[in-house]
């Protein structure tokens, strides 16, 4: 399969891209497939049902507004955030969904919207979208699958066929491996981020490329602006506290003090991810990175890179999200970015790891030492658990961006301190990763059912706001 970097990066919503941005897109997928079909304008009766990991957690995570969205027509990247509680109260109100924006249905959620705790086969994150016409007759039912870092699937996939774009023949440098990805760099003398530039070429001008990656760096920081700028509480019944803007203001309000710390970069790559995060928990614009839930990672990085490194440029702000995209593709094709599937080792775990090598490179490393970083920034993440309290994304995901950040920034000094030979392949981590979530139980994959999630709800409190539903 050929993956874009355009496609681990995309423009979306919060909190999450298989929770949020996969349902929203799923559910405007069968809305077009009904019009596609002629078959719009009968529908008089619609349900959509939520399974495994989205029904499980679907509430905290914002699946039941998602689909109402995607119903309507809204994209992730095209809604307008300040308009959505009020298309979802009209909805609520009324009664009525306009499917589509042309075709007006009765829409109650405690009839036509369920979350299942039982899973669909191909993957934990299902949905299947059913509609009818006024004598009942079933017009279309479609079976999706949200597979992490808001990439959606159709039941072909658990067909064997291949849910992304084919097109890998086309790519002039194939790579399914690290090994083959270190092959083209050393025979083509080219770093990692040249090699995924000329397969991006298949798609795009360099220029579009260009224009594109640095669109997505503007929305990035503009993300972690509104951050430092936002106080307040996070919602869904935690009472979590937005963070990001005091330590901003601590930070501008005594600047003499990174004269003498020489660990406050440190607090500054906390912030950016701390910042991302609390807007990604808050419903905002961001960026999947590869996934919502992990979407500070990569911006405190390059925010880091952007600052603290002398010479740093746009031109090495393009760099940086080739290579976390070509590290990326490796970890989408090989293994998993979805969290429901892997655990937070998919998320985070790739995050870091995309970080890292990208970090390593515009700081000068050969393509080698990006792979040794790369390498790093996974093995010590593996096993991680994703365990989402009131199965939001806010506690333990928000603090997991700013460790995590750090962690890349790290990895990549390093690799950078030897000469690329090490003991572990990045190849081998990325299997080690995929079957260490394989062996991972189902409740410490993104169900909300066990670790923190469980042993912190046990404890007296009045939680009770937004926990999944039984």
């Amino acid at each position: 399969m050929a993956i874009s970097v355009f496609d681990l990066f995309k423009i979306g919503i919060g909190p999450s891209s298989s929770h949020t941005v996969g349902p929203m897109k799923a559910a405007r997928m069968f809305g077009v497939g009904l019009k596609a079909t002629g078959l719009l304008a009968r529908v008089h009766t619609l349900k959509a049902e939520l399974f495994g990991s989205l029904g499980a957690t679907g509430k905290g995570h914002g699946s039941d507004k998602a689909v109402l969205l995607g119903l309507m027509g809204e994209t992730p990247d095209g809604v307008p955030i300040e308009a959505v509680e009020g298309l979802l109260v009209g909805i609520r109100e009324s009664g009525r969904l306009n499917l589509l924006g042309e075709h007006e249905i009765a829409f109650k959620e405690s009839e036509h919207l369920a979350m299942l705790r039982r899973a669909l086969p191909f993957h934990p994150n299902g949905m299947r979208y059913t509609a009818w016409d006024a004598d009942g007759v079933e017009l279309l039912s479609r079976v999706y699958y949200s597979v992490g870092g808001g990439f959606v699937v159709d039941e072909s996939a658990a067909a064997g066929a291949d849910p992304l774009i084919s097109e890998s023949s086309r790519l002039p440098y194939r790579f399914a491996n690290a090994v083959e990805l270190l092959r083209h760099c050393s025979e083509q003398n080219l770093p990692i981020s040249q090699v995924m530039l000329e397969n991006e070429k298949i798609w795009r001008t360099e220029d579009q490329i260009r224009t594109g990656l640095l669109k997505i760096w503007d929305v990035m920081q503009a993300c972690v602006k509104r951050g430092c700028s936002t106080e307040g509480i996070l919602p869904g019944g935690l009472k979590v506290k937005r963070r990001a803007a005091n330590i901003y203001q601590q930070l501008i309000d005594k600047p003499e003090a990174g004269l003498s710390d020489p660990l406050t970069a440190m607090d500054w790559v906390d912030l950016y991810a701390l910042a991302v995060n609390e807007e990604n928990a808050a419903g905002g614009r961001v960026v999947t990175a590869p996934t919502n839930g992990a979407a500070g990672i990569i911006p405190a990085v390059m925010l880091y890179y952007r600052r603290f490194v002398p010479g740093a440029s746009d031109d090495g702000i393009v760099r940086f999200l080739l290579t976390a995209g070509a590290i990326g593709v490796l970890y989408k094709e090989n293994a998993s970015i979805s969290g429901a599937e892997v655990g937070c080792q998919g998320e985070v775990g790739s995050a870091c790891s995309m970080a890292a090598g990208a970090l390593a490179e515009v700081m000068g490393g050969s393509p080698a030492q990006v792979e040794n970083a790369a390498e790093i920034g996974m093995e010590h993440n593996l096993g991680l658990t994703c365990d989402p309290i009131g199965g939001l994304v806010q506690v333990p995901c928000i603090e997991r961006n700013a460790m995590a950040a750090i962690k890349a920034i790290n990895a990549a000094r390093m690799a950078l301190r030897g000469d690329g030979t090490h003991f572990v392949s990045l190849d081998k981590v990325i299997r080690t990763m995929r079957d260490t979530g394989a062996d991972m139980k189902s409740k410490y994959k993104e169900t909300a059912r066990g670790g923190l999630a469980l042993n912190v709800l046990e404890a007296p409190g009045d939680i009770s706001v937004g926990l999944p539903e039984c």
